[in-house]
C-alpha cells in the first residue's frame, strides 16, 4: 500500500494524547478536599520538584484556527484584576499545602492566551510575587512563556529575563499573508524577527516557534516558503502542529470551507515538505511534532531516553507535580488530574470566595497509572514494552492492519513504531487506552490523527 492509501486508511479521530486518561473520559471526579489531599501527598516525598502553569485567557483579536479557553478583549483594565486574583488562587494552595513552600520549583510557564497581553509591570509584580513565596531550583530553573509577536516588546520579555526567564515560544503559524487572513492573524516575518532578535539581546537561551500544518488555503509552495523563512531566523526549538479541526467546540472554524482545507494525504504531505527542509538545515525530529537543534536541550533529552509528555507538549524535564493557576487552567499529580473553572466570571468568583475553584478532575486507578506510563514511553521513545504476554495479544489483534502495513513491529512484548510507521502514532497509542476501546464517544470529540 503506498504512502497516499495509507494515510486516507488511518485518518481517523484520535487524542494526542497529552494526558492519560485523555479529558473526555475523565471520570471518579475528585471533590476539592480529595485532590488537596493528593497535593498534599505528593509534596510529602522527599526531594520533589514541581512546576506551575499560568494561564491568561485574555487576546485582543480572535485567531480562528485557535481551539485554546481565550476572552477576546481589547480592555487592559483587566490585567491588574487578573493579576490579584490568580495570586489569591496561588495563596490559597499555600494555607492548604503550605509543604508547596519548601520544594523546588523546577519551571514556571505563561500560557494562552496572550501573556503578553499583561504589561511588563503586570508582569513583573505577577512573578515577583510567587517567587517570593516559593523556592526556586537552583541547578536548573526554567522560566518559558509563550508570545504573540504582535502584541510584545522589549520591555515586558526585559522584566522576565531579569526574574530567571530563559526560553520564549512564539506563536507564527504560517508566513503566507493569505493564509494569515483567513486565520485572522496578520503578522509580518519582520515582526517575528525583531521579537527573535530581542529576546536572544536579552539572552532568552531557547527561543520557539509555533507552526501549524492543515490551516486554510495552505499548499505545498506555501509551506514550503514557511518553512525556509523559519531556517532563515533559526529558532532552537519548532513546534510543527497538526491544525486541530474541532468546529463543534470552536465554531469560529465553522467559517473554514471544507475546499481551502487539506485533508489527509494532501495535509500531511505539507508536514513533509516542511519535515524535509528542517532536517537538511540541522534540526532533529523530535516526537510527534517537534524539531530540536541538536545542542538544544530537548535534543539532548530525547537523545538521552528521558523526554516527557505533558499538556504543554513535549519537555526534557519530569516534574511529580505541575500546578495550574489561571482560569481553566489544568494540574496533574502521580494520581490525579484536575481543572479549573472555565468560565471566567465563574472562576473569579470563587477565588473571591477564597475556594479552589474545581471543575473537574480524574482520580488515576491503578490500571490507568499503567496506561499512562505506557501511552507516555510510546509517545516518546516510539516503543514500549507491555505488561503481559495477555496485553501482548490483545494490542496485536488491535492493531493487526498497522502490522500488515508494516507500520508497526512486535518483538516479544516490545510494541515499536517502524520509520514508516511514525506518523501514525497516535492510531498506535489508541490499542493502549483501555478507556477509549471500551466505550466510544458518541459525538465528535477528537480531531484527526494525520
Amino acid at each position: 500500500m503506498n504512502e497516499r492509501d495509507l494515510f486516507k486508511k488511518y485518518d481517523v479521530p484520535a487524542p494526542r494524547y497529552t494526558s492519560y486518561p485523555t479529558v473526555p473520559y475523565w471520570t471518579d471526579h475528585p471533590s476539592t478536599e480529595q485532590w488537596i489531599q493528593e497535593l498534599k501527598k505528593s509534596f510529602a516525598e522527599t526531594q520533589m520538584t514541581w512546576s506551575m502553569y499560568l494561564h491568561i485567557p485574555f487576546c485582543e483579536s480572535l485567531c480562528t484556527f485557535c481551539g485554546c479557553n481565550t476572552s477576546i478583549t481589547k480592555d487592559h483594565n483587566r490585567e491588574l484584576p487578573y493579576k490579584n486574583i490568580i495570586l489569591k488562587e496561588f495563596q490559597t494552595y499555600l494555607q492548604k499545602v503550605p509543604e508547596m513552600r519548601e520544594k523546588r520549583l523546577k519551571q514556571i510557564h505563561f500560557g494562552g492566551g496572550t501573556p503578553t497581553f499583561l504589561s511588563a509591570e503586570v508582569l513583573k509584580a505577577l512573578v515577583s510575587q510567587i517567587f517570593s513565596e516559593i523556592k526556586k531550583d537552583q541547578n536548573h530553573f526554567e522560566g518559558s512563556i509563550e508570545v504573540d509577536p504582535r502584541r510584545t516588546n522589549r520591555e515586558q520579555l526585559k522584566v522576565l529575563a531579569e526574574l530567571g526567564f530563559n526560553r520564549v515560544s512564539m506563536g507564527v503559524q504560517d508566513f503566507d499573508p493569505e493564509v494569515q487572513r483567513l486565520v485572522n492573524r496578520i503578522q509580518p516575518q519582520e515582526q517575528t524577527a525583531g521579537i527573535t532578535k530581542i529576546a536572544r539581546e536579552l539572552g532568552y537561551t531557547s527561543v520557539n516557534y509555533d507552526l501549524i500544518y492543515g490551516l486554510p488555503k495552505q499548499t505545498n509552495a506555501s509551506i514550503k516558503q514557511t518553512a525556509e523563512l523559519t531556517v532563515e531566523m533559526r529558532p532552537d526549538r519548532i513546534a510543527l502542529y497538526s491544525f486541530a479541526l474541532v468546529p463543534w467546540i470552536k465554531p469560529a472554524q465553522k467559517l473554514f470551507k471544507d475546499e481551502e482545507l487539506p485533508a489527509g494525504d494532501a495535509k500531511r504531505e505539507l508536514y513533509e515538505i516542511s519535515r524535509d527542509i528542517l532536517m537538511k538545515a540541522g534540526y532533529l525530529e523530535i516526537g510527534m511534532d517537534h524539531f530540536a537543534l541538536a545542542d538544544d536541550p530537548l535534543a539532548i533529552a530525547d537523545k538521552d531516553k528521558r523526554l516527557h509528555r505533558n499538556f504543554m507538549g513535549y519537555t526534557e524535564e519530569r516534574t511529580e507535580v505541575l500546578l495550574g493557576l489561571g482560569v481553566s487552567a489544568i494540574s496533574e499529580t502521580p494520581g490525579c488530574f484536575h481543572q479549573n473553572e472555565k468560565a471566567l466570571p465563574v472562576y473569579e468568583r470563587r477565588v473571591e470566595a477564597s475556594e479552589i475553584p474545581t471543575f473537574r478532575g480524574h482520580l488515576l486507578s491503578t490500571e490507568d497509572r499503567v496506561r499512562r506510563e505506557q501511552i507516555l514511553k510510546l509517545m516518546t521513545l516510539w516503543e514500549v514494552e507491555l505488561e503481559s504476554d495477555a496485553q501482548a495479544k490483545d494490542v496485536r489483534e488491535f492493531l493487526s492492519q498497522l502490522e500488515k502495513d508494516r507500520l508497526i513491529e512486535f518483538h516479544g512484548r516490545k510494541l515499536k513504531l517502524t520509520e514508516i510507521g511514525k506518523p501514525f502514532l497516535r492510531n498506535a497509542c489508541m490499542a493502549l487506552d483501555q478507556r477509549l476501546r471500551g466505550q466510544a464517544p458518541l459525538t465528535k470529540v477528537f480531531s484527526q490523527s494525520v
